[in-house]
């Protein structure tokens, strides 16, 4: 009809931030030896053969899977994190296998049922999924890491509380009494507190089993919460651990009533885990070896890089967990990325994680190891 004004489709949400990482990318590719990539932190190591076994055992799915998973999945989770997690005794019934943990995260406020006035707290320095998820339900993200500091009129509003320990970028670790505050704080308000854990088997230090440090402790631990899972939720993927970031395995688990309500609309919306997915995941939680000889290969990469990087001027923050060192050069953020491109080092930028993250880059240690020594030979000497 002429003169009508064209409807407007498609979600206004903000530009997806690595594609400002082109030009970046461009200048590193120029470097003689190759790029050395650092950025994302996807797994460059093999996913395990027994994990590639089951996967393929499974190959005959000629029927839907269950979007709550299988029962012998949801069994290998509930051992899994009474093995490694310090959670014991945890009901297969309040566990949920889902389509990678980054889907959860997106979508889970929504799945929640918040909307236009309710307000989704994240951490200052966060993974901008969080704030991405808030915005799809129409809800109001808010950056802080203390409930107790928000103004009364926010504090009112609070429905959601991510919790991200150990942290993406910057490998900080809550500790039992740090948790337990920020879920007494949240129970408080009747808001749900959801902890993504999926780098929970990756502790440095004083988080090192290997090195006589402790587990990193989780949401669900009795520490924390006591006798009762109430409004928590612990988020957890085995793209990290397993190299399963293409299988897109991840499991969520907690309040009873809240994982019955995500089972029930995840039912109608058709979300749901491939059945052979599901074995490779049921395979994976029941084997500890590889887990141990992935966590090796990053210590060793991390032994390296660590050094290169102070040695060449970076100060590294956190970073007592994870797959990153959270560095900065004191420069801002892009003017380092420009830099490390002409060394053809592509890292994350830290302003991608929110304002604080400013003057801040990340650099991940999922660089295959020839990789990682090409990157401590061009820092050598190098200062920025």
């Amino acid at each position: 009809m002429a003169g009508r004004e064209p409807t407007p489709f498609g979600l206004q949400l903000p530009g997806y931030p690595w594609d400002s990482m082109a030009p970046f990318q461009e200048i590193a590719a120029r470097h003689p030896d190759g790029v050395v990539d650092l950025s994302i932190g996807t797994p460059v190591d093999p996913t395990p053969a027994l994990i590639q076994e089951a996967l393929g055992a499974a190959a005959d799915a000629h029927g839907y899977p269950t979007t709550h998973g299988t029962l012998a999945l949801r069994q290998a989770v509930s051992a899994w994190f009474a093995r490694r997690r310090g959670v014991p005794g945890l009901d297969p019934q309040d566990i949920l296998p889902t389509v990678g943990s980054k889907e959860l995260v997106a979508w889970l406020p929504l799945l929640l049922g918040l909307g236009e006035g309710d307000v989704v707290v994240r951490p200052a320095i966060a993974y901008p999924t969080y704030d991405i998820g808030a915005h799809l339900a129409g809800a109001t993200p808010v950056a802080s890491d203390s409930l107790a500091e928000l103004p009364q009129d926010i504090r009112d509003r609070v429905r959601l509380v991510w919790i991200n320990s150990p942290g993406n970028p910057t490998g900080e670790v809550l500790d039992a009494d740090q948790l337990r505050s920020i879920v007494d704080d949240a129970r408080a308000l009747g808001a749900v507190v959801a902890s993504d854990e999926c780098y929970g088997e990756l502790g440095w230090g004083r988080w090192d089993a290997a090195e006589s440090g402790s587990a990193v402790p989780s949401i669900l631990d009795p520490r924390v919460c006591g006798d009762s899972h109430e409004l928590l939720l612990a988020v957890y993927s085995l793209s990290k651990q397993s190299n399963l970031a293409g299988y897109r395995a991840a499991f969520t688990a907690g309040d009873p009533a809240l994982v019955a309500s995500l089972v029930n609309s995840r039912k109608h919306a058709g979300m749901i885990v491939p059945y052979p997915v599901q074995e490779a995941m049921r395979v994976a939680l029941g084997d500890d070896a590889h887990v141990e000889e992935q966590k090796d290969r990053y210590r060793r990469r991390r032994a390296r890089l660590l050094p290169a990087l102070r040695g060449a001027g970076f100060t590294v923050h956190g970073s007592d967990a994870g797959l990153y060192l959270w560095a900065t050069s004191g420069k801002p953020t892009w003017e380092t990325i420009e830099w490390l491109a002409g060394l053809g080092i592509l890292v994350g930028p830290g302003s991608f994680y929110g304002d604080a993250g400013e003057g801040f880059v990340r650099f991940a240690l999922t660089g295959a190891d020839e990789r990682i020594e090409a990157a401590v030979a061009r820092l050598a000497g190098a200062s920025p």
